[in-house]
């Protein structure tokens, strides 16, 4: 009897908790989920609203701090905004690199300025004095 109750009262829960957020449930269309012993993955889903997510790794090899893996992936959906955001990315030793068209460009680095750039050269051309 306590069990049922228990159970109810964890199924009305789960329902208000739903409302309170005033969200609607998304469904998964579609998701696939392959993980390998070797420890290759990929996985990929699909959501009712839009969203799509595509992702794949693989170990590539003993780095200093252990194993580096080496994941690449997609992702897309639509901002709140309605602009459609698409963004591809690659994270391995190197770190995170997204790229993507709603992303912002860097300006270009101003040129060097003759003074520092002629410094520059002076240093390449004498490395002896580097060490004192």
């Amino acid at each position: 009897m306590v069990g049922h109750i228990l159970i109810i009262v964890a199924l009305v829960s789960f329902s208000s908790a739903a409302q309170l957020t005033g969200r609607e449930q998304v469904p998964i269309i579609s998701q696939d989920i392959d993980v390998q012993f070797d420890g290759t993955f990929s996985h990929s889903y699909q959501t009712g609203n839009g969203i799509s997510v595509n992702e794949q790794g693989r170990p590539k090899g003993a780095g200093k701090d252990g194993d580096i893996e080496e994941v690449q992936g997609t992702f897309q959906y639509t901002a709140p905004d309605g602009t459609p955001i698409q963004l591809q990315y690659i994270a391995d030793e190197n770190g995170f690199q997204p790229s993507g068209a709603h992303l912002p460009i860097s300006p270009e680095a101003p040129p060097i300025p003759l003074a520092i750039q002629r410094a520059l050269e002076w240093n390449a051309r004498h490395p002896e004095e580097d060490k004192l």
